[in-house]
């Protein structure tokens, strides 16, 4: 073999490895997207993260996508799109221009690995927040922290002053 020959081999097994493709879900279908691709024998990644979430008044945690309606999928480059953009839960696979965009694959396994152990908290310090309900109803606020379970410590502009209040949990929406 020629010197000609090893490079045309090395350029069809670079061709032929698989790569990274972002695809796009339906609306809070991820999961079901995933399920349905990894049964038609797709390698799919999809980084989860623990999220804090407000019901009834009481806050409790999830685990839920850290990108929610996208997943990772390993295609080969020759392999046709049509199975996968018809497969359940799947919107589009996204692209530039007409073709699909590939991800690299250290992207990929950092997102997977720097989602492990993350939790999204309800609230962030210094977010901007709205008291929907009770005495202070209607007032914009700035989220300082939690104070226990079921309440949070807001700064609220009182008097041309920050006033630092606790309030019930379940009365401050984002703003």
């Amino acid at each position: 073999m020629n010197a000609d020959e090893s490079v045309v081999n090395a350029s069809v097994k670079l061709q032929s490895a698989p790569s990274w493709y972002l695809v796009q879900c339906k609306a809070r279908q991820d999961g079901r997207a995933e399920e349905h691709l990894a049964r038609q024998g797709y390698v799919c990644v999809r980084p989860k993260c623990v999220q804090q979430l407000l019901v009834k008044g009481r806050l409790h945690k999830r685990v839920g996508s850290l990108f929610p309606g996208y997943l990772f999928v390993q295609l080969n480059d020759g392999c046709g799109w049509g199975p996968l953009r018809s497969t359940r839960g799947v919107s589009r696979i996204v692209s530039f221009g007409e073709k699909p965009a590939p991800v690299s694959d250290d992207l990929v396994w950092r997102l997977q690995e720097r989602a492990k152990g993350l939790e999204i908290p309800l609230f962030r310090a210094g977010e901007a927040v709205r008291v929907v309900s009770g005495e202070l109803a209607e007032m914009d606020a700035i989220f300082k922290e939690m104070d226990g379970e079921k309440r949070v410590i807001l700064l609220i502009s009182l008097l041309n002053r920050e006033q630092r209040v606790s309030v019930p949990l379940a009365t401050v929406f984002r703003h």
